[in-house]
């Protein structure tokens, strides 16, 4: 093997032509029941749960998970299994946010802020979410997805860069077109099919690359022998992911993306009930666990094809280390035969394409219900459609000028690079929402101070970086230091410098009226409120909520000692 991929043959083409037939397929039924707003933008609250599950993994497990993480498989062994550990955190969606979000009958997570707080932390975070997904979801997604391009079709548009770029804005083209005309539905039902894909793809990568390799207990020896790069949890002095570190930012991070991101909650919204609504979120939290083996682990197996010398994994350029980010890429071009290459490509393609299905839909309903609509009331609903794809459009024109930019940053890979950036845009985020749940005290001005505070710090963050990326500062001045210091612990400094503001403030302003927020509090819960979210659980509910924390515990258990001989 080495690092140049073998092209893909007729079978191969065959099988992604096959795909595309079946996405096609059901745009086209989507399309036809797209009637209103609520059809287009919540599927016409009428998903189950099976389907909500899905969509949310395959709307987290995008191209950059695969290739991102493959790769910091292979440069940092396990340590982002933490992040890929978050079942747990989508049990709390399930049992605690999800109830308020659902009784709340919201479209958009600055809508629910609305209800809590009133409208200007709305605007707010309407405005941060759309500048967040710039700099995360679409320069991230397409990225990644442009590199599977470069890499398993070289030669195909006359040069890998041609590759890159054609990649890039093709596969934003299609995602576009289907989300256009088919909305959340045609997203979600989609991701049903791809979370197969998904699934299927990255098991066969797993299975013919430990086959290659000698099996697993190969690759465990291989890594105990590498087992300050390879660990779980890192020693307090390691100057990427310090134990601490991961304990402060993960959750942060997680509870932000699971439980308030719009990208991710807009499908427990869409949900026929609550019942529906919270088995959709523990099925997917059921899906979640498994991408530390399906993920991570073919990473590490490139890693070791690397080290045996059976694969040649090209170095980052202007450095000495393997470029991670081509290790997947490089393993479904090495490793698989034809026909199972083109489904896994195909798998990627149906990555890449529903992350960006799932952005384009929530940048276009966060823009049309909390933004256009507030400035033009009672307009027509084709408009609103109207405006939430041209919204989108710009969303995506951002995300494409960031890429180069991103790509300086990204000296680490690429999923270092997305939780390095969410580190920054995460904790007030995150403080508003747990605070406002926890607390009735807490008012709008404390949230909405918190927020634009603690947006404006990670920002000044994400921006010191991205110069010093591209024109390193004088070592030792002080720009030098604020870029260089660890992403983990500043997302636990700017959690609490937020939490702060939102207290104090809220504190010296006036209480809010209790009757408004009654119902978005767990303080103000009513009776009534308390007992219809009793009903909408069973025995079954709690049984599969064990099944997904035990599973956790678990890979927690076995990969904290897996080196330890």
């Amino acid at each position: 093997m080495n690092g140049t991929a073998p092209e893909l043959v007729g079978i191969d083409w065959l099988v992604i032509g096959c795909y595309f037939a079946l996405i096609a397929a059901i745009v086209v039924w989507s399309s036809r029941r797209v009637a209103d707003t609520t059809d287009y933008f919540l599927a016409g609250r009428n998903l189950g749960w099976f389907v909500v599950g899905a969509s949310l993994f395959a709307s987290n497990i995008g191209s950059e998970h695969i290739v991102g993480l493959a790769g910091n498989g292979a440069t940092s062994g396990m340590a982002m299994a933490h992040y890929e550990l978050h079942a747990w955190i989508m049990i709390l969606l399930a049992w605690v946010f999800v109830p308020f979000y659902y009784r709340a009958g919201v479209f958009t997570m600055p809508e629910f802020l609305e209800h809590r707080f009133g409208p200007n932390v709305r605007w707010m975070l309407s405005i941060f979410s759309l500048v967040a997904y710039v700099f995360t979801k679409v320069s991230v997604t397409v990225f990644a997805g442009a590199l599977v391009f470069r890499t398993l079709l070289p030669d195909t548009f006359g040069s890998p860069d041609n590759a890159f770029w054609v990649g890039a804005f093709l596969t934003v083209a299609l995602t576009g077109i289907y989300t256009v005309f088919g909305g959340l539905r045609a997203v979600v039902y989609t991701e049903v099919a791809q979370t197969v894909l998904l699934l299927l793809g990255s098991v066969l990568i797993t299975y013919f690359g430990l086959q290659a390799i000698g099996g697993w207990n190969e690759l465990r020896q291989m890594a105990m022998e590498n087992r300050e790069a390879f660990a779980l949890w890192r020693p307090l002095s390691d100057p990427e992911f310090p134990w601490l570190g991961i304990l402060i930012a993960s959750p942060v991070i997680g509870i932000w993306y699971w439980c308030t991101d719009q990208y991710i909650v807009q499908r427990t919204l869409a949900a026929r009930d609550l019942t529906n609504a919270r088995r959709g979120a523990i099925w997917g939290g059921f899906l979640k666990v498994w991408p530390v083996l399906i993920f991570l682990v073919p990473g590490m197996i490139g890693w070791a094809l690397h080290q045996k010398g059976l694969m040649v994994i090209p170095l980052r350029e202007g450095a000495t280390t393997i470029n991670g980010d081509m290790v997947f890429p490089l393993l479904v071009a090495h490793l698989l035969p034809v026909g199972l290459r083109g489904l896994v490509v195909a798998s990627l393609l149906s990555a890449l394409m529903s992350s960006l299905a799932s952005l384009f839909n929530s940048c276009a309903t966060l823009f049309t219900v909390d933004v256009y609509e507030k400035l033009r009331p009672g307009r027509p609903e084709q408009e609103l459609l109207r405006v939430g794809r041209m919204a989108t459009v710009v969303v995506v024109f951002f995300g494409l000028l960031w890429i180069p930019v991103m790509h300086n940053m990204a000296g680490g890979g690429l999923y270092r690079y997305l939780q390095g950036v969410q580190s920054y845009l995460a904790p007030p985020i995150a403080a508003i929402f747990l605070l406002g749940l926890c607390s009735k005290r807490i008012n709008e001005s404390g949230a909405m101070w918190g927020l634009v505070i603690g947006f404006a710090l990670g920002m000044s963050k994400l921006v010191i970086e991205a110069i010093h990326g591209s024109a390193p500062f004088a070592e030792g001045s002080l720009l030098q230091t604020y870029a260089a210091f660890n992403f983990l612990y500043y997302s636990g400094v700017l959690l609490l410098l937020s939490s702060l503001i939102i207290v104090l403030v809220s504190l010296g302003t006036a209480a809010p009226d209790i009757k408004r927020i009654s119902g978005l509090t767990f303080a103000t819960l009513t009776a009534e409120d308390r007992r219809q979210v009793r009903e909408s659980w069973s025995r079954l509910d709690v049984v599969a909520t064990c099944v997904v924390l035990g599973l956790v515990a678990g890979f927690y258990l076995y990969f904290s000692f897996w080196l330890d001989g």
